[in-house]
């Protein structure tokens, strides 16, 4: 027969005090005289009483547990996301709760509201599609939320991004040097923030290379594979077809290679490509493809940090936007430009 584990009242019992006064003492909130302590631990001990870590969070108003809302984590970038996450939230030993939301508003809206009923201290929160208000409403009136990767527009709360329209630029300034001026960009909608800086970045190199007149051309659409498909057969179909492609995200191009390849369109010597991200192994690609790298695990290490150490809401100031730097990683997809 099973003995029944000691209880909190038990332990009360033994040391002749309240059940309060032993749950009070253990979770830190209260001081006592050292033989009323001494009395409780020693009855802690002779029962081999055990604390309940789940009560003990309840007791404080935490539950030592931050969630993470994600769209999709059979997405690389987003399962890199997850993981740098995960290993920062074990270093400050709290627990991870994932929930991925299909991309879908009302999956959202849902998660957000886990707050208000304590499930978790705090999110770092990630949409993949423009808000209609709701999210951003929500986030304000439940605070200590962290939004990462894509916007949400009046949100007050700390965003943090790669800086895209640099990611943008260095894409566009290495494909001016390989004399592309037609170049078509593939990538999100324009109330994205993502898109519309990545875009803003790519015009803004092509321009400083060939003058104003210069502007890429824009297929926009979802961050996935089977938009990349699509946006390769509208480009198989179009007469005068640029030279270059820009794909805002390495399910973009993935896609888009996919489809080109099938028809017999030669990358590099029948058109340049360039993604954005670089989580996967596009090192392995046929050819190797170059991308603008961004920095997934320190995005998710940073956003844990500005989750659990900053103290703005305590303020009453919301930081400012915090953008990390990318790069760009040169492989075999580009080639100089031989079309006039």
């Amino acid at each position: 027969m099973q003995h029944k584990k000691p209880s909190l009242k038990d332990v009360a019992r033994r040391a002749d005090v309240s059940v309060t006064t032993v749950s009070r003492m253990l979770n830190g909130s209260l001081e006592l005289p050292a033989l009323t302590r001494q009395r409780i631990e020693r009855a802690i001990r002779e029962l081999n009483y055990q604390p309940n870590p789940h009560a003990r969070r309840l007791s404080r108003g935490r539950s030592d547990t931050i969630g993470l809302v994600v769209p999709d984590i059979a997405n690389p970038f987003f399962a890199m996301l997850v993981a740098a996450v995960e290993q920062a939230a074990d270093e400050r030993q709290l627990a991870l709760a994932l929930y991925a939301t299909l991309n879908r508003p009302g999956r959202e809206v849902a998660y957000l509201e886990l707050i208000e009923r304590n499930h978790v201290d705090g999110l770092i929160f990630v949409t993949n599609h423009p808000d209609d208000g709701r999210l951003a409403e929500l986030i304000n009136r439940t605070g200590n939320v962290v939004v990462v990767d894509e916007d949400v527009p009046d949100a007050r709360a700390p965003k943090l991004f790669c800086d895209n329209e640099q990611g943008g630029f260095l894409a566009g300034r290495l494909l001016a040097e390989n004399g592309h001026r037609n170049v078509l960009f593939v990538g999100g909608p324009e109330e994205m923030i993502s898109a519309r800086r990545r875009y803003h970045g790519l015009a803004a190199a092509l321009s400083e290379h060939f003058g104003t007149e210069v502007v890429p051309a824009r297929y926009a659409g979802d961050y996935t594979e089977e938009f990349g498909r699509q946006a390769a057969q509208r480009y198989l179909s179009e007469g005068a077809k640029p030279t270059a492609i820009f794909a805002s995200s390495d399910e973009i191009a993935i896609g888009l290679i996919e489809v080109l390849r099938a028809e017999g369109v030669s990358i590099p010597q029948d058109v340049s490509i360039i993604g954005f991200d670089d989580v996967g192994p596009l090192h392995l690609f046929a050819p190797p493809l170059t991308a603008i790298r961004q920095p997934v695990r320190s995005i998710g290490r940073r956003a844990l940090s500005l989750l659990t150490e900053t103290d703005w809401k305590a303020r009453g100031s919301v930081p400012s936007e915090e953008l990390l730097p990318v790069e760009i990683v040169v492989r075999d997809s580009v080639a100089p430009c031989t079309k006039p």
